[in-house]
């Protein structure tokens, strides 16, 4: 893949006074988050630091496991939802992060983890068209919305992945928000949630990808509704499309940058995490992509016309069922493996 590379245009972080030769390699997901990462920090860290930044896309984790098996890492820093960091901690692929390599003592507890720092907080919930359902008429608020194509007619999109959905597909069934991993956790409530979701694939259009495609879908018309990420709705908002999120049920996940097992420039990645988990620094990228930050202190750099477009907010998260990591590394592959099953059927 082809790589960016961020030019060094400072002094050495590690050696003041002397030009840097220092470089790392970062890995992201590309599109609209990647390009607020860039502006956000990576371009502030190389002038700070003299640190040069090469970028990278695509860090799958069979594509790591890959790296870290065969001794060839070639990424210093990738980036996952917390499901993707559970899967990379499970299978031994990340570097453990101690508390003397970056002080996370200022992020909020639940988004904590020893192998991967926190960078940004952002959510699952619905998109909608704003032609199909305009301002001043009924418009959908909740999942269960999502599911009643009676009262909402159109087409919809849905994740290729279980992730979310299924947790999604139990609220809009009437599982309080307590018991849903509860359910989850039996074969009838896995059952009850794929059953939910079977029955609305007559209606789904589009078993999306990437997070750029449900944007489009809404925007092209080709469906009404979508479920997807509110940083790739709000670049859509925001580029004058017909667009609208549903912000009174939400699925939050925390992001998190990981340094792989044998990452050839370890000291500049935990230079670069240690940057973007400071209060003054992490809040930035919430200007460039609409995704909360990971510690309360950021807030006080975040104006308050910007915060109504962030997921994280004390009052958005009251109604709020946060992934539980956990729960899908125990059970991601089992649950994955029904789903893609049901999408065949």
């Amino acid at each position: 893949m082809k790589k960016l590379v961020v030019a060094a245009t400072a002094l050495a972080l590690f050696a003041p006074g002397i030009a840097s030769a220092k470089e790392m390699t970062f890995s992201s997901w590309g599109g609209a988050y990647q390009e607020a990462i860039r502006k956000a920090w990576i371009q502030p860290f190389t002038k700070e630091s003299g640190i040069k930044v090469e970028e990278d896309t695509g860090p799958e984790t069979a594509k790591i496991k890959a790296m870290v098996e065969t001794k060839s890492v070639s990424w210093d820093i990738v980036t996952a939802g917390g499901g993707g960091l559970m899967r990379g901690v499970r299978q031994g692929l990340f570097e453990k992060i101690t508390p003397d390599m970056v002080n996370t003592d200022h992020v909020i507890p639940g988004a904590r983890n020893d192998y991967g720092v926190a960078s940004e907080i952002f959510s699952t919930l619905i998109g909608f068209s704003t032609k199909a359902f305009p301002a001043g008429g009924a418009q959908p608020k909740s999942f269960a919305d999502f599911w009643d194509t009676a009262k909402f007619p159109g087409k919809r999109t849905l994740p290729d992945k279980p992730e979310t959905v299924v947790e999604a597909a139990l609220l809009a069934d009437g599982v309080p928000m307590a018991d849903v991993y509860k359910t989850l956790s039996t074969e009838a409530g896995l059952k009850r949630a794929l059953d939910k979701i079977r029955a609305l694939k007559p209606q789904v259009a589009v078993w999306w990808a990437s997070g750029a495609q449900p944007v489009q879908a809404l925007g092209s018309g080709e469906v009404v509704m979508a479920l997807g990420w509110n940083g790739r709705f709000q670049s859509g908002i925001e580029s004058k499309l017909p667009i609208a999120m549903a912000w009174e049920q939400q699925i939050p996940q925390v992001g998190f940058f990981m340094i792989p097992k044998g990452a050839p420039n370890k000291a500049e990645a935990v230079a670069f995490l240690n940057y973007i988990v400071k209060p003054e620094n992490n809040g930035r990228l919430s200007e460039f992509v609409a995704y909360g930050p990971t510690t309360e202190k950021a807030w006080a750099s975040i104006p308050a016309a910007r915060a109504e477009n962030l997921p994280s907010t004390p009052e958005r998260l009251k109604n709020a069922l946060f992934l539980d990591i956990e729960w899908w590394a125990d059970n991601g592959a089992k649950v994955t493996e029904a789903y893609t099953a049901m999408l065949k059927e």
